[in-house]
């Protein structure tokens, strides 16, 4: 299950899933206990299918080595803490932060023959977000969104707006009234929904993956398997949706 931001979620339930009415924020709370328990379940049940297939025979081992005990130094802890914690975290935030943005902007605000290179990419994958019950202008935001999920939604109402910087909704009824002026439904909010569960990892946890595994094999695979599971709920939702409209 990826990093997904809960306020993404919550907005998103909030907005289609469960709309107003008596105990509205208790439903809120539940449908989103669900979905994370669902993120969870198909966790696990990658895990064992690894753990049968690729991953059979492999030993496995943990080394838990204790060190002497000594007395805590207050101050060292506080320096080592703000050294290797904050100011790594914050360090590799901005190397990340910052290059992204300015991709964002450029997307948004350069023009090749009269339309924005936002609007040329978000057009090429909209077929492909169509079959997945998405559209091209939520694939390019999650695409966009690597370094930072919390920017997808964002981005997404950037690219609906046509404007040049990255906006926030000033309520739900507006987010609603926005999304839903470009198509979307109920199931389409579902599909981005289980998209945010269940795609790929943001920048920072596939460079720590990288680091940690040494190799780009199992980055890759950290990649590629929750994608791969993300497109397929979404596929099954939509369609399955398509077909109830039909019957």
């Amino acid at each position: 299950m990826s990093g997904c931001p809960f306020p993404a979620l919550i907005a998103l339930i909030s907005a289609f899933l469960v709309t107003g009415g008596a105990g509205s924020q208790f439903l809120s709370a539940l449908v989103l206990t669900l979905f994370i328990l669902l993120g969870v379940a198909v966790t696990l049940f990658i895990s064992r299918l690894l753990s049968r297939t690729f991953l059979r025979g492999l030993p496995s081992s943990m080394t838990l080595e204790m060190p002497p005990f000594r007395s805590p130094r207050i101050g060292e802890i506080l320096v080592r803490s703000f050294i290797d914690r904050t100011l790594f975290v914050l360090g590799r935030a901005v190397m990340v932060a910052a290059p992204a943005g300015l991709i964002i902007w450029l997307t948004a605000n350069v023009t090749i023959g009269g339309r924005t290179i936002l609007a040329i990419v978000t057009g090429a994958l909209d077929p492909i977000g169509r079959f997945f019950g998405m559209d091209g202008v939520i694939l390019t935001a999650f695409i966009l969104g690597l370094p930072a999920n919390e920017t997808v939604i964002p981005i997404m109402m950037m690219a609906y707006t046509a404007g040049g910087t990255l906006a926030n909704f000033e309520s739900l009824d507006s987010l609603r009234q926005l999304l839903i002026s470009n198509g979307w439904s109920a199931c389409t909010a579902l599909c981005v929904i289980l998209f945010f569960l269940m795609h790929w990892p943001c920048s920072t946890t596939i460079a720590t993956i990288k680091k940690e595994t040494g190799g780009l094999k199992w980055t890759i695979a950290a990649v590629v398997i929750p994608t791969v599971c993300g497109l397929i709920s979404c596929s099954a939702v939509h369609w399955l949706w398509v077909l109830a409209q039909v019957l």
